[in-house]
């Protein structure tokens, strides 16, 4: 197949350019194809100040596009994160709300006096006698209104 492949008309065969080639076309005029190296290394390129402008001015308006792109990429990503920042803090403040409660409705039901009542009697206690209750303060008259004040601790001892 590849022998039939190469004798049909018009077909391009590569070339290789490094060695001469002699080619019939249509039979009668040979053709060579020679290599010839340039040597360019004499060649010296013109400053050209217009074209280093605009390589300037390109490389600007590039890197003004880069950091705006950035920015704003920055400004969007920490947007985001804030959002999940402020969704964590709200879980947070009511599960302390929901804490907060439910303390409460146990402090008060704590300090209810009907179930302290039933605790002292079921440990054995009961209400104090006249003249059980001593006064620290032996200035006040017995069912006189007290005023509370901010006063030094003084120990009295056990009698």
């Amino acid at each position: 197949m590849a022998a039939g492949a190469m004798n049909i008309t018009g077909m391009i065969t590569p070339v290789d350019l490094r060695t001469p080639v002699r080619r019939s076309v249509a039979g009668i005029t040979p053709e060579f194809y020679f290599q010839k190296t340039i040597d360019n290394s004499r060649l010296v390129k013109v400053a050209d100040p217009q074209r280093r402008r605009e390589i300037r001015m390109f490389s600007a308006v590039m890197l003004a596009f880069f950091l705006m792109t950035m920015f704003y990429a920055w400004q969007h990503f920490r947007s985001i994160q804030y959002g999940y920042q402020i969704e964590a803090q709200r879980t947070e403040r009511d599960r302390l709300v929901e804490l907060n409660r439910t303390l409460k409705l146990e402090d008060a039901s704590l300090r209810d006096p009907g179930r302290i009542d039933v605790l002292a009697r079921h440990m054995g206690l009961e209400s104090p006698h006249p003249g059980q209750v001593q006064r620290l303060d032996n200035d006040a008259q017995p069912g006189s209104p007290i005023v509370a004040q901010v006063s030094t601790v003084a120990v009295i001892p056990a009698q």
